[in-house]
This record gives C-alpha cells, structure tokens and sequence, in this order.
C-alpha cells in the first residue's frame, strides 16, 4: 500500500493484499474519461453497484441478528435508515473521504470532493473492494465498524428518518391543546451541492426549537424531536 493510501486504510480498518481495488474505489469516471489510454472500467461504478448490493445483505442479515423480535415493517425502517445517502454521507465524511477522491479537473473544478453523490458512492465503492480483497467476513467488519455502530442505540430510539418525529410533535401539541407545528427554513449555507439547513419549528408563541440538516426534510425532524423532547421533558 503507498503511503498516500496508508492513513485512510487505517481509518477503514483493513490493510489491502491488493491495494489497487482501493484505488479504484476512488476513482471517479472523469477521471478516467481524460485519459484514452486507460480502460474506462477502472472507475469505481461497478464496485458501487456490487457494494450497494453487499451493504443491503450484510444490514439485514445484522438487524435481524440483533433485533429478532422486530416485524418486519420495523426492520425495514431501520434498514432504510442505515443504507441511506444520509448515514452513509456521515461515514464518508468520518473518513474524509473528500480527500482521497480520484477526480478528473472538472469534476475536481466542480467541488466534487464534497458531493454527496460522489462520497456516498465511494463508500459503497470501497465495501465492494473490501469483499473482492478479503471475502464477505472482512466486508462484514467493516460493516459493523462503520455502519451499524448506531445499531446499538436504534431500539431506544434512533437518528431522523427511523422516528418521524413530526407526526409525534403533532400528535402531543394536539394532546396538550397547543397550535399545530409550524416550520420554516431560517438559513441556508454551503454551495449548492452541499447545502445545510436550518428549520426552526414554532408551536405557538412560546415554544420553539431549530435544527441544522443536509436537507429541510432531516432538519425538520430533528428540529422536532429537540422540541419533543422539551415537551416530554
């Protein structure tokens, strides 16, 4: 493994036999698409479409590890929860991904190190060479290390989008008598393909709460549930 590789296979927790899938997980197509000579298959789309497919495997064979008792409706939140550009945005950022990326000039020109699209892809990208480098155990640590290290705290509860919290907001402002929840967007920042939203939600005059999120939708749910928990409080 080069040095330049070293410290994010360190971060990933797997030492690479064949350093070069590592590589290709963090190839972008336009970086390939500026130089004719090299096999366009070198980019990392396959190993995100296999790893897409190993992620939703190893999520579910590990939720219903733990959680035998949940119907299946409940796994599939959850699950939905965990594979999502979301989580998986976090992680890749945890890993500062951003900066290993494999760009060509203008994807590079673009902002591409902080595109979504790009980091989510990456990871699945890198679970795939994992597998193809070491087998489904070392794709299954991984997984674990990364992944589902939230697992733990999901039956008590879990991060926005396994919880609508919304809906529970409405339902104890309308058990407490209050005005229904009201939402608005009091911030925006970021460039346009990494924005961060600040929702604040008002149940009538005196009560109000505000959250941040990578879209309105996560920001208002957990804008809610800083507000639910006030009033459960």
């Amino acid at each position: 493994m080069g040095a330049a590789w070293e410290p994010l296979a360190d971060q990933i927790g797997h030492q690479f036999q064949r350093p070069e899938l590592l590589v290709r997980a963090l190839t972008h197509k336009s970086r390939i698409a500026e130089n004719s000579k090299v096999d366009p298959s070198r980019d990392n789309e396959q190993l995100e479409f296999l790893g897409d497919s190993i992620l939703g495997f190893l999520v579910s064979d590990a939720l219903i590890t733990r959680f035998p008792h949940y119907p299946e409706g409940k796994l599939s939140k959850l699950k939905a929860w965990l594979v999502s550009s979301v989580h998986l945005l976090a992680i890749a950022e945890s890993l500062h991904l951003g900066e290993y990326l494999r760009l060509g000039r203008g994807e590079e020109m673009s902002g591409g190190r902080g595109k979504r699209a790009l980091l989510v892809n990456a990871v699945e990208a890198i679970l795939a060479a994992i597998y193809l480098d070491a087998g489904m155990a070392a794709a299954r640590v991984f997984v674990e290390a990364h992944v589902l290290r939230e697992a733990g705290d999901l039956e008590a509860g879990g991060p926005p989008g396994v919880i609508d919290h919304k809906s529970l907001l409405q339902e104890k402002a309308q058990a407490l008598k209050y005005p229904p929840p009201a939402y608005v967007t009091v911030a925006e920042r970021g460039p346009e393909h990494a924005k961060t939203f600040t929702i604040e939600v008002r149940v009538g005059k005196a009560l109000q709460a505000s959250a941040e999120g990578i879209s309105k939708k996560e920001a208002s749910q957990r804008a809610a549930q800083v507000l639910l928990t006030r009033l459960n409080g």
